[in-house]
């Protein structure tokens, strides 16, 4: 569906239109950023605002998420067929709007149905103008542009669950979605202006069916863990939904297989190296994931701290994450990507164990050291499993490579946030089970050490993936070559 945007989007634009271009999607990027992050804080005065049990929270920000992940393979497409400026403009409409909607929700079902509408603009607004901004800037500006297009994965998680706990605790949580108001308007008016209008007039078609099952399946799935996370479980509810999410997924998978031209290419997941990515790695992701929404409720409702506190010291985890950055690349080439994701893998879980062990008396540096280094490991743990991710994938398929492995990222992420919150609810009888007594902190040790443990999964994943797994990738063969040469 992307390759369309390949044939039609000009090769040699003016460099400052693709500057600015870059500088645009980078914006919005920014501004979906926050609001993905900024939740997790303020969940216990949302929760308070609109009468609910603060874990409930979980369910706007999975909402947002999986909206996120079912419709991004479904952009492109768009973006072919009706002009990827109308699809842009209209992401950024509709992603505006239902952040106006966010604000002046009175109930968590309207919350979430608006929270929906965020992630349908989302999708179309972000990928489409990432894929114009990477297929029409000439090569010797890609670096410049891919830089532009990755600032706000790294500037937004740390502003994010600051501004998310201080306008919770000083002003009201409505404001997270409020502020995307002015930010929206401006990008309408400079979108008109730099977006290019490029369509394909004869678009592959779209894979409806592919699309109605996968969407189905993940709805019923979240419906599913939502009905067995509430406080008393809707056994009914539960069985039923996870049975459709079963059968739909299943029949998902079928259809992809069969169907020529897929929403979802899955005979890429052939490729080994591929193929750890989208299980373990979607695995470790949705674990990671799921700590700063997690440790934001902890620390409030389990050691008092209040939310603007707490959106503080989340950053601690997005320092480690940003400050460890320039080491990943050598610390790969060094030691290859299996034994530095086995490292990172097994450390998130070391972390997760400090993390059920926090008491009100912690010392802070003690915390904050234990939450940089845990942010580390998160950054090793993804920048491992982004670069095993393509390392065997041939350029003819990298189109269908990089949309399955943006949509498993994004069903990780949302996922993670649902177990997460599943857990929590399972930690007051299973805390009393062991012996840990009462206590508002009990579920949430609990929910860490389950956490913990669904890191055995990318684990054991790790350990039978191949010794020399991205070397082409990284150098690390060679530079292991080199130096045996030498000591010969």
């Amino acid at each position: 569906m992307a390759d369309a945007l390949d044939q039609r989007t000009p090769q040699a634009p003016i460099a400052g239109v693709s500057r600015n271009l870059a500088l645009l999607v980078a914006a919005c990027s920014f501004m979906e950023f926050v609001d993905a992050t900024a939740v997790a804080p303020a969940a216990p005065h949302i929760a308070a605002d609109l009468d609910v049990s603060a874990v409930d929270v979980n369910v706007v920000i999975t909402a947002y998420v999986l909206t996120l992940a079912v419709l991004i393979p479904v952009s492109g497409w768009l973006a072919t067929r009706f002009g990827a400026r109308r699809i842009f403009l209209g992401g950024v409409t509709v992603f505006t709007l239902a952040s106006v909607g966010c604000a002046a929700a009175v109930g968590l079902t309207g919350l979430t149905a608006t929270r929906l509408l965020q992630g349908i603009g989302g999708a179309m607004m972000v990928p489409v103008g990432r894929l114009l901004v990477l297929r029409s800037t000439p090569k010797a500006g890609l670096v410049k542009a891919i830089a532009y297009l990755t600032w706000p994965a790294f500037i937004a998680p740390v502003v994010a669950p600051a501004l998310g706990g201080a306008l919770s605790t000083y002003a009201s949580w409505r404001w997270i979605f409020l502020i995307n108001l002015p930010l929206g308007l401006a990008g309408l008016v400079l979108g008109r202006r730099l977006v290019p209008d490029v369509r394909d007039e004869r678009p592959e078609p779209l894979d409806r069916s592919g699309f109605a099952l996968t969407a189905l399946g993940v709805a019923a799935l979240v419906i599913g863990m939502e009905a067995l996370g509430r406080p008393v479980v809707d056994t009914s509810t539960a069985v039923v939904a996870l049975a459709v999410a079963t059968l739909g997924l299943t029949l998902a998978v079928l259809r992809l297989l069969r169907a020529r031209h897929p929403l979802l290419e899955l005979r890429i997941l052939r490729i080994a190296t591929y193929r750890v990515t989208a299980a373990g790695g979607s695995a470790f992701r949705a674990v990671i994931t799921a700590i700063p929404f997690l440790l934001a409720l902890f620390l409030q409702l389990g050691l008092g701290w209040s939310a603007a506190q707490s959106g503080l010291m989340v950053i601690a985890l997005f320092v480690g994450n940003v400050a460890i950055k320039p080491a990943t690349t050598p610390l790969m080439r060094r030691f290859g990507i299996r034994t530095v994701m086995l490292g990172a893998i097994v450390a998130s879980a070391a972390c997760l164990a400090g993390m059920a062990l926090l008491t009100a008396t912690t010392p802070l540096p003690l915390l904050t050291a234990l939450l940089v280094a845990s942010g580390i490991f998160r950054s090793v743990g993804f920048t491992t499993y982004n670069s095993v991710a393509f390392a065997d994938v041939d350029a003819a398929r990298m189109t269908h490579a990089s949309t399955l492995n943006s949509t498993l990222q994004e069903l990780g992420a949302g996922i993670g946030i649902a177990i997460a919150a599943l857990f929590v609810r399972l930690g007051e009888p299973l805390g009393s089970a062991v012996g840990l007594g009462p206590g508002a902190a009990q579920p949430f040790r609990v929910a860490f050490v389950l956490l913990a443990l669904v890191l055995l999964v990318p684990l054991v994943e790790a350990l039978l993936l191949d010794r020399t797994a991205g070397d082409a990738v990284t150098g690390h063969a060679a530079r292991s070559q080199k130096g045996s040469h030498s000591q010969g």
